[in-house]
């Protein structure tokens, strides 16, 4: 036991702890010195404050009691007055420390089993310490461990000169690991914890696929090659958009490999997860159709507001199944590498649509304006799909459709002002009737319509809609794994409000609110702006 060694053998043990636990041999003296002066003050009595230094050269040890030094003493354990401490220290004042030497002191079993603790629990301390400073620069990196034990389906690994642990839902489905089996894996995090792994690693992360890549592809390791996007369903497919900063460099052929030889090595050890590897383009109509390979894509739609992008196949050759894969999976994984929303359609569906589009169009116009049908279906024709667009659109570019001439579409216009007019006035005597308070008018971009679906959503007060998230207003999308992704409505739904729009009514609300100033809101805004400069190009 280290408090009734020699002096050689305290510095010995502390050599021996130091190397085996991969810890400053300072650490380990200091905590050698703070178990001894803990088994010294069940001696001394423990308001007693005892200090105890080791000698890091000659292993000498040295107990001594500090006292503070104060005009009236109301401690003896641990104060002493400016009389006394005068008799040893003529130059003394008050708040002055007087360290007073005690002797040695022979310690007995329960003393030195307590001073066995401190030097343990700070050893084990200073171990967790220098484990985490060694990995948290770690974070992105691909390690090779050991399995040491297998718990509740989790993995602990030794990494040599650490632990760290893979939980099931990170590993590969179906994959078995036994005690010795030699294992790699990304290191996702690593955390200050008070007990158990600090590492936490994962087979699963799309990160984990880039960084195998990187080990197989020098062009990727040199940044020849980048990889832009990842997405994967574990042990199942995956896909990669990469690309190439030299015209002469093939991204595809050199992750490829000679025979696939390369891919081929990364598909091994993701237990025969099949990778389609795609060329990334700056275009997003483009790379959507890269994504969706091997499908036929015979058109695309985007919708830019709300990152969705409406994707077009031939009805021939079973291209939708391929386009949507077995249980959603390739467009799911397309919607994933791309970051949008995508929507599938056949040729024929999509033409059925539009003629359902221009039908209801015709119809709209006809009620709204009180035209025939034929003015209608003109209007449908020239891609006109509400009455808003018709009452602002110019005058000439009404006039110049086939058949119009300046008086029509004079008529036209005013008949579309007037139903707005009209339509305006029910939706504000609806506003009023659900309770909807002015000032809520006065938030940028809310409109009348806007103010009823509010009225009926119990939004009432601009602390009402201050106190909303933008999830509330347009709803949100939720991506469970190997399932498909189910859409959450919004209070606004069927009002084309975009996420963006919908934020800043919010934010615009808290400020009219009180919540936040305008140089909150100006900071908030700026914030995406650097984070999009920061994470362009980062895997999805």
């Amino acid at each position: 036991m280290a408090v009734s060694a020699n002096r050689l053998e305290l510095l010995q043990i502390a050599d021996a702890v130091a190397r085996e636990k991969s810890i400053d041999r300072g650490i380990v003296i200091a905590a050698m010195e703070d178990a001894i002066a803990k088994a010294a003050r069940a001696r001394y009595g423990s308001e007693t404050d005892v200090h105890a230094e080791i000698d890091p050269k000659k292993g000498e040890l040295r107990l001594s009691r500090h006292m503070l030094v104060v005009e009236k003493v109301e401690n003896p354990s641990n104060q002493i007055s400016l009389d006394d401490a005068r008799r040893a220290n003529p130059g003394a004042q008050i708040g002055d420390t007087i360290a007073d030497t005690l002797p040695p002191l022979e310690y007995g079993r329960i003393a030195a089993q307590s001073a066995k603790q401190v030097i343990v629990q700070k050893v084990r301390e200073a171990e967790r310490d220098r484990q985490y400073q060694e990995f948290k620069d770690r974070i992105g990196d691909i390690v090779n461990g050991v399995v040491k034990r297998v718990e509740y389906g989790s993995v602990i690994l030794d990494l040599g000169r650490g632990e760290a642990i893979i939980r099931r839902d990170e590993m590969l489905p179906r994959e078995v690991f036994r005690n010795g089996d030699r294992v790699r894996a990304y290191v996702f995090d690593v955390r200050r914890e008070t007990r158990g792994p600090q590492i936490f690693l994962s087979r699963t992360h799309p990160q984990f696929m880039a960084k195998l890549f990187a080990q197989e592809v020098p062009e990727i390791y040199d940044g020849i090659v980048e990889i832009k996007a990842v997405a994967r369903d574990p042990g199942s497919r995956a896909k990669i958009g990469v690309v190439s900063r030299d015209s002469s460099v093939d991204p595809v052929g050199a992750c490829v490999g000679m025979r696939g030889s390369r891919v081929q090595a990364v598909v091994n050890e993701l237990q025969g997860e099949k990778i389609d590897i795609i060329p990334w383009s700056p275009d997003i109509a483009t790379f959507v159709v890269n994504a969706l390979a091997p499908a036929e894509v015979a058109k695309v739609v985007i919708d830019e507001d709300r990152e969705r992008i409406e994707v077009v196949v031939p009805d021939t050759n079973n291209q939708l199944s391929l386009a949507i894969g077995r249980r959603g999976q390739n467009v799911r994984l397309a919607s994933q590498l791309t970051g949008w929303d995508i929507d599938i359609l056949t040729e024929q569906e999509e033409s059925e649509r539009r003629q359902a589009d221009f039908e209801n169009s015709t119809r709209v116009f006809m009620e709204s304006l009180n035209v025939d049908e034929v003015v209608g279906q003109l209007l449908a024709s020239e891609g006109f799909t509400s009455v808003e667009e018709l009452a602002l659109v110019d005058l000439k570019d009404l006039a110049g459709i086939e058949g119009f001439d300046e008086e029509t579409a004079t008529e036209l216009q005013t008949r579309a002002r007037e139903f707005l007019e009209q339509q305006e006035a029910e939706l504000e005597a609806r506003r009023k009737e659900l309770g909807v308070e002015d000032a809520v008018k006065d938030v940028p971009g809310v409109t009348t319509k806007i103010l009823v679906k509010f009225g009926e959503n119990d939004i009432k007060t601009v602390e009402d809609l201050a106190g909303c998230a933008t999830d509330d207003l347009v709803g949100w999308t939720e991506r469970k794994e190997g399932g498909e992704a189910t859409k959450f409505p919004g209070f606004l739904d069927g009002l084309d409000v975009s996420r963006d729009d919908a934020e800043a009514m919010v934010m615009q609300a808290r400020v009219k609110a009180g919540w936040i100033s305008e140089a909150d809101l100006a900071k908030a805004e700026a914030e995406p702006e650097n984070e999009d400069e920061t994470t362009e190009g980062q895997p999805a």
